[in-house]
């Protein structure tokens, strides 16, 4: 009995800690999205959005080209947006993939700047929910 109590508590706190936001890994999950999905964009970002309506959470994926600069930079405009995507997590809506495509000017950009810019594109594509601190 004792063992058991402890894994409930274990699985009830691993659950509540579950994420809202998943990877979107497999390349035929990206291929769904970019062929059924609608685009939004801006100057540094094209994001194509998928609903849906079972998933219990939102899968986002990333693209970065190769003309964007060398893998120390592709990667640390993932990292940027990564972060950027989780300081919105308890924000973002369920039930939709995601795929974020950065453009050329999203290498010159720091952290603040790519998160503002993020902000904007996923509220033009209605994928953030309120804030009470937002003007909007």
């Amino acid at each position: 009995m004792y063992f058991t109590f402890i894994f409930y508590i274990r699985f009830v706190i691993w659950s509540e800690k579950m994420k809202k936001i998943q990877p979107l890994k497999k390349d035929n999950d990206f291929q769904e999205v970019f062929k059924k999905g609608k685009s939004i964009a801006n100057r540094q970002f094209v994001i194509y959005v998928l609903k849906q309506e079972d998933q219990p959470y939102a899968r986002v994926g990333l693209s970065v080209s190769k003309k964007l600069g060398n893998a120390v930079m592709r990667n640390r405009i993932k990292r940027c947006i990564r972060e950027a995507i989780r300081h919105y997590e308890n924000r973002f809506l369920i039930g939709i993939d995601c795929v974020i495509i950065a453009r050329k000017p999203t290498s010159e950009l720091n952290y603040w700047e790519i998160a503002k810019s993020l902000k904007h594109i996923l509220g033009k594509g209605h994928l953030l929910k309120k804030d009470k601190g937002d003007a909007r």
